[in-house]
């Protein structure tokens, strides 16, 4: 048995296909982890989601920015943007049922025998892993209880900092934009979310990539996430970085897991996005 985690799809039906050839994937022997934004900007989000819920457990998923996009969009919670690709999605006749599975994902995702998180972003630097789990596992019931009400709250920046919230609302904020939005944070631990750009440009060098904050409290297990396209294929002992930004002409890449001295598997985009 493989253990594979791969990278942000954003609806590239294709390139997964393509990937899993490469992989030689079966679901009856291995097992597949994705980061999160299976959906979106991509042609085929519908399959995506078609194809991925029909390995049943043989994948495991947590949400990204864009899949909780699209769960909000299906509550009624927010509209569809005019370079969004969900129309297909809204419209299947099993909609429900797949927006139905979409929403019973995690936020977070673990495996003790192999000492490895999964998550789509990052994480603050004043949690812990036990942190971390309780506050996943709280969006995670809002969603499921009362996802009107969780999405017609979600949206905002602000509080930016653990030690300042001061409601649930602001809680659940604050838990799910580190979950699926944050990149950097300043010298302060503050989240800077509006930042997208890569570590290696000027403008970011007065910023700290989120897993390289000073003093954080949740280093222990390897943290597996995707969400930054400019920062691509980033690994040493603490994290693995797998957006390699497929949707916008570079690579869906997986990583076998289970196999420390395991390289990268790659295949390249068959037709970007335009910006």
């Amino acid at each position: 048995m493989a253990l594979y985690a791969i990278g942000d799809v954003q609806g590239c039906d294709r390139e997964l296909g393509a990937l899993l050839t490469a992989l030689q994937f079966s679901a009856e022997r291995d097992r597949l982890w994705f980061v999160g934004d299976l959906v979106n900007r991509g042609p085929d989000s519908l399959g995506v989601l078609r194809r991925i819920r029909a390995f049943g457990d043989a994948a495991t998923v947590t949400l990204g920015n864009h899949d909780l996009h699209l769960l909000a969009v299906a509550f009624g919670s927010a509209q569809v943007r005019s370079d969004d690709t969900l129309n297909e999605i809204l419209a299947a006749p099993d909609r429900d049922t797949l927006i139905e599975w979409l929403a019973s994902r995690p936020l977070l995702h673990e495996d003790q025998a192999l000492n490895a998180c999964m998550l789509h972003a990052g994480l603050a630097p004043q949690w812990d892993i036990a942190m971390a789990r309780q506050c996943a596992r709280e969006f995670e019931s809002a969603l499921r209880c009362d996802p009107v009400r969780l999405f017609s709250q979600m949206y905002g920046d602000r509080p930016d900092r653990w030690d300042e919230v001061r409601s649930s609302e602001e809680r659940l904020r604050f838990i799910v934009n580190c979950f699926t939005r944050l990149r950097y944070v300043d010298t302060d631990g503050r989240l800077m979310l509006r930042v997208k750009g890569s570590p290696h440009k000027a403008q970011t060098r007065s910023l700290i990539p989120w897993f390289q904050a000073p003093a954080a409290r949740w280093h222990g297990p390897r943290i597996v996430f995707g969400h930054w396209s400019t920062l691509g294929f980033f690994n040493n002992a603490d994290v693995t970085s797998l957006d390699t930004g497929c949707v916008w002409g570079g690579t869906l890449t997986a990583l076998r897991l289970d196999d420390p001295d395991a390289q990268p598997v790659q295949v390249a985009c068959a037709a970007p996005v335009e910006r």
